[in-house]
């Protein structure tokens, strides 16, 4: 069986050419995250976490439209920042249920978790080394689970 490439069989069937071309084009670019108060949150990515404020507007409909990322890259992926509604039972801090969600990546583990330590991010563990890397869990304000992580 081949690995998916164009005129390679897939689970038994041709791969059509206009598949792989469409498939090129898609990209993630925003995810919504859930959070209980938007300036809270964007003062926690941006002023703790270093994250670039890419878009807080005020839509026509009143609602409030705020967008932030690792960097400015405009292609990069970001993290919409929603405001939950937590008597609608919206899963504020259990996103990924009891585990961690999110994985922030760095090439410098040192410095950057003494940089988020500095600028008041609360690590629940130590770092630790294990076989894909050095890791440490940390939360955001509304106990989400993150793991900042440079793989081995």
């Amino acid at each position: 069986m081949g690995g998916g490439r164009r005129g390679e069989v897939v689970g038994g069937r041709q791969v059509p050419a206009a598949v792989w071309q469409h498939a090129v084009m898609l990209r993630l670019t925003l995810v919504t995250y859930l959070v209980r108060d938007l300036d809270r949150a964007i003062a926690f990515f941006v002023g703790s976490l270093g994250f670039v404020l890419r878009e807080n507007e005020i839509r026509p409909d009143g609602s409030r439209w705020v967008v932030v990322a690792p960097d400015a890259d405009a292609a990069a992926p970001g993290l919409r920042l929603a405001p939950a509604d937590v008597d609608a039972g919206d899963p504020l801090g259990r996103q990924a249920g009891q585990g961690v969600g999110f994985f922030l990546q760095t090439t410098d583990f040192a410095s950057q978790h003494s940089r988020m330590l500095t600028a008041g991010v609360t690590f629940l563990e130590e770092p630790r080394h294990e076989v894909y890397g050095t890791v440490a869990v940390f939360t955001d304000p509304d106990g989400q689970r993150w793991d900042l992580i440079q793989p081995s």
